[in-house]
């Protein structure tokens, strides 16, 4: 059986504590791309709840306001996906972190390998965000249609 010191589990911790933050930034990334995720799909229904009654001419700008619309919540969704894959590779890498102090192996290079993986998903996480938020930008519209 395995004795586990007190030096062992404080080493661990120690180990853990930067991911856990790390997780923390995500969690926060997050709850930002739910919340426009959210206010995209909110702003879909009503376009689409104006479709029945509108004039054709107006018809085809709300065509092409949920064109635009449904894009933003695919950049978005992707987004979500691959911050998730984020924080699921980085919970591994505290679970190795935790499983190679107890069991005495070396970590190194898969703890590694994790964290770049990580930091890939969540590079081309942000990279799907900005993407999202330029297409926002570049479809701003402010005051009346004519």
């Amino acid at each position: 059986m395995l004795e586990f010191s007190d030096v062992t589990v404080a080493h661990a911790i120690q180990l853990a504590v930067a991911p856990v933050f790390l997780l923390s930034g995500i969690g926060a990334i997050m709850v930002v791309l739910t919340n426009r995720l959210a206010r995209i799909i909110d702003r879909a229904r009503i376009l689409e709840e104006g479709l029945d009654a509108a004039s054709p001419k107006l018809h085809a700008g709300l065509r092409d306001d949920l064109q635009v619309l449904s894009r933003r919540a695919q950049l978005i969704s992707r987004a979500i996906t691959l911050c998730t894959v984020t924080a699921l590779l980085v919970c591994m890498v505290i679970a190795i972190l935790f499983l190679s102090a107890f069991m005495r192996f070396d970590a190194s290079l898969s703890v590694a390998l994790l964290f770049i993986a990580a930091m890939s998903a969540f590079f081309f996480g942000l990279l799907w965000f900005l993407r999202e938020i330029y297409l926002a930008t570049a479809n701003l519209r402010i005051g009346p249609r004519l």
